[in-house]
């Protein structure tokens, strides 16, 4: 029997496909009331009816071609200005809608490898980012074969400076802040990197595709933030997302670059292509017309007193939720958060920060892990304001939960994330990740649960031939022995 579903010999009637699509979603998370805390950034469904029609409108048209369809290049022009606007831009800042955070982090470093290849001949470039940059800067590494030099973090989880200052040697092409990083919701100190980077004449991206569409509106409320944007005379682009806190469709972000001078090594030009003289300002070729229109109709819908408006009530349930966690003996919060996101620990030995974490997926939260050092991550909406005291009544249970049956630190999800994050080769870990996650991808799909697979291969002793299975096994062994001194 074949493992694949073919395609319908026949067409399907619309109302069975909306049925269907309808039962899909059955087992997504349920992000409507506000249980997500991540991935999804969502109002009402006023909003959302609001951005399908603007999607709908423009849902044929293709950006690949700007002189095509002017009328996306009318509404990408004016999204880049907004965001000009927000970030303290000049008038000469430039830039390019994309698809999503990715896309423009992959073209900053792009941009700033063949910029140094142009302007001083690197041939081995290498980029500075903090040790809590976000991945998709592993990902343009990897991609563009641009080196990575990590800056460690202080205790307060701020990029350690006067390491940083030892790792710009001739081949670096870039350095990187982030306004805020993404794991614990810290402000880099880009006052300090960008005049740094400004002092050796080296290029600095500032990744702001969380904070781009909330920190300057939070400034304009009146809280006190640190200079993050274009003020900085160092910095010379700044990622932002619409999509985020724009309240925008997915997929839409954008890059800004201080003038024309960095953009243009983003662009792509091949003239001898058969099909015609060819020209790409990003990563995509068919950019969905859909995205630009509903990212341009957010933007006008809200205006800066709408995102004020979003921003006052996201900082409200920020400060809520931070201050009902710190009067949680058991927990306290990561670093100096300032932002939007934040991550909280346990300080307690006896409350596996994990274990916590699955009692709180059980209530029916969808609650992210860190790593370096341990604890769960909290992306935080204006829509969370309806959901902060269920949230924190049941964070205060789940805590008294796992203080009470210390052997849940060494089951389900509590055991795997413990194994992965503590296991001390890491490419290993790396290996064993790829072969589980790769296989959602094989013939007719897969399911992944990690838990599950550590779980069976531990009991599995053809399995435990392999060194990464016998690592598993060992620090499941080492727990298990430490919990019971």
């Amino acid at each position: 029997m074949s493992i694949h579903k073919p395609m319908p010999i026949s067409g399907v009637s619309s109302n069975k496909i909306f049925n269907q699509l309808d039962a899909f979603k059955q087992q997504d998370p349920n992000y409507k009331d506000a249980r997500v805390w991540s991935l999804v950034y969502y109002l009402n469904d006023e909003h959302q009816d609001f951005l399908k029609e603007s999607y709908f409108k423009f849902s044929c048209e293709n950006g690949l071609n700007p002189t095509a369809f002017k009328s996306l290049k009318k509404m990408e022009n004016e999204i880049i200005s907004a965001v000009a606007d927000i970030l303290n831009g000049t008038d000469e800042v430039c830039g390019v809608v994309t698809s999503g955070g990715t896309e423009s982090c992959l073209m900053a470093v792009k941009t700033y490898r063949d910029m140094a290849k142009d302007q001083r001949r690197v041939k081995k470039p290498e980029m500075i980012i903090p040790e809590s940059a976000h991945v998709a800067w592993y990902k343009a590494s990897e991609y563009f074969g641009v080196k990575i030099r990590i800056i460690p973090l202080k205790e307060d989880l701020t990029p350690d400076l006067k390491a940083m200052k030892k790792l710009i040697n001739r081949n670096t092409v870039m350095i990187l802040g982030s306004a805020p990083e993404y794991p614990h919701g810290t402000i880099d100190p880009i006052e300090e990197m960008g005049a740094i980077a400004q002092k050796h004449n080296i290029p600095m991206h500032v990744d702001a595709c969380v904070g781009g569409f909330i920190l300057p509106f939070m400034e304009m409320n009146g809280v006190e933030l640190p200079k993050w944007d274009y003020r900085v005379p160092g910095v010379t682009s700044i990622s932002a997302d619409v999509h985020k806190y724009g309240y925008a469709a997915k997929g839409a972000s954008t890059i800004t670059y201080r003038n024309l001078d960095y953009l243009k090594y983003q662009m792509f030009v091949q003239p001898n292509w058969s099909g015609g003289v060819f020209a790409s300002s990003a990563l995509l070729g068919t950019r969905p017309g859909g995205a630009y229109a509903a990212a341009w109709a957010s933007l006008q819908y809200f205006g800066k007193e709408g995102y004020k408006k979003l921003a006052n009530e996201t900082y409200q349930a920020v400060s809520q939720l931070k201050a009902g966690i710190e009067a949680i003996p058991e927990l306290s919060i990561m670093g100096n958060p300032q932002g939007p996101l934040f991550a909280y620990q346990s300080n307690d030995p006896g409350v596996n920060i994990f274990a916590v974490g699955d009692q709180m997926d059980a209530k029916g939260w969808q609650v992210n892990r860190n790593q370096k050092p341990d604890g769960l991550h909290a992306m935080v909406t204006a829509h969370h304001l309806n959901v902060i005291d269920q949230y924190l009544a049941d964070l205060k249970e789940c805590v008294a939960i796992v203080k009470a049956n210390p052997e849940l630190a060494n089951q389900g999800g509590a055991a795997t994330y413990g194994m992965m994050a503590h296991i001390p080769l890491r490419g290993m870990v790396k290996k064993k990740v790829l072969e589980i996650y790769s296989g959602l991808y094989k013939a007719g799909g897969g399911d992944m649960d990690l838990a599950a697979q550590a779980e069976a291969e531990m009991d599995d002793t053809e399995t435990k031939k392999g060194l990464i299975d016998r690592l598993l096994t060992w620090y499941v062994n080492r727990q298990t022995q430490k919990s019971t001194k």
